[in-house]
């Protein structure tokens, strides 16, 4: 079965679309929707405020789960008034689910990669929202990853938003 697929190019977006879900959980990937791949632990600080405080308007919104494949960790667990946060590094996305197994639903899966978030999103029966900002130096990696992730997204999504 497809799940619903949504496309995004800035947080005011990820926050519309959360509010006409109604949203109970977002679980971001944290490089590039979050922070920038090569940016320190202040970057990804601000980076987490930023969401947060986004985020706190929406009223069904009850878990915000940051979650990246890499070591990379904030100075401090992430906190936001009437909110559920938590930070998962190593996460193993698209492998590992348990951690959010518990989670509230409706939920969403917000990242850039098909491969990891949006495979995750359909694991958990989230919607999966491609953030897809144009972003200058981006490795080779995420790039490649990203041009395969067009060529499975049909069969792993509908389109929905």
């Amino acid at each position: 079965m497809r799940t619903a697929f949504d496309r995004a190019t800035g947080l005011g977006d990820v926050a519309r679309r959360a509010g006409e879900l109604r949203a109970r959980t977002l679980i971001f990937d944290v490089e590039p929707p979050v922070t920038y791949r090569d940016g320190g632990p202040e970057v990804l600080d601000q980076g987490i405020a930023r969401v947060l405080a986004e985020v706190a308007a929406l009223r069904d919104v009850q878990v915000v789960c940051f979650a990246t494949n890499s070591l990379r960790r904030p100075s401090a667990e992430p906190s936001g008034p009437g909110v559920r946060a938590l930070y998962l590094a190593s996460a193993g996305k698209p492998l590992r689910t348990a951690a959010y197994q518990r989670f509230p639903r409706p939920g969403m899966v917000i990242g850039d990669q098909v491969a990891t978030d949006g495979v995750l999103a359909r694991r958990l029966g989230y919607t999966f929202v491609l953030a897809d900002p144009e972003l200058a130096g981006v490795p080779a990696g995420p790039r490649l990853m990203g041009a395969s992730g067009r060529l499975v997204r049909p069969l792993l999504f509908t389109r929905d938003g």
